[in-house]
């Protein structure tokens, strides 16, 4: 049975790619609105992703739903763990995002954040490139992520 706390593993890049695509949209809606109520939807959308993948996430739902299936038809499969761990990048950035505007009133701070997650997401979504997954691949090559964790990850030397 599968849980609904468990990140799939391996993961469609496609799927990733268009999730990552509409947060590029809705960083871009949440420059130029300044709102906290769009950060705040950001925000749970990364938890989701990170707790569960695309089940609670309603860009996750979009891309595995419709998307991929009727827009791309493409399957590409590549190891889970990494992208998890890009989540965990993007939940970081969007909690700082939605702080600086609903907590500490720092709209300069919001949009810095912003902009490197624009830039994050205009790379996985149009270049295919993710950064926190290269982050990961480090990471575990310096020993301090262990291969178990992804064993599909682990870099040969």
């Amino acid at each position: 049975m599968h849980s609904l706390f468990s990140f799939p593993n391996p993961v469609n890049e496609y799927a990733a790619r268009s999730v990552a695509f509409m947060v590029f949209i809705l960083v871009i809606a949440i420059l130029f609105t300044g709102s906290t109520w769009l950060s705040a939807f950001m925000l749970y959308g990364f938890i989701a992703r990170l707790l569960t993948g695309p089940t609670l996430s309603p860009m996750g739902q979009i891309a595995v739903r419709l998307v991929v299936p009727y827009i791309i038809k493409k399957e590409k499969r590549v190891a889970g763990p990494p992208k998890r761990f890009a989540q965990l990048i993007g939940t970081l950035f969007a909690l700082g995002i939605f702080l600086s505007f609903a907590v500490f009133n720092l709209p300069l701070t919001a949009q810095i954040l912003l902009l490197i997650l624009l830039a994050f997401t205009f790379l996985e979504s149009i270049l295919s490139f993710c950064a926190g997954c290269f982050v990961f691949q480090y990471l575990m090559k310096w020993r301090l992520i262990p291969q178990s964790v992804c064993q599909d990850c682990v870099i040969k030397e």
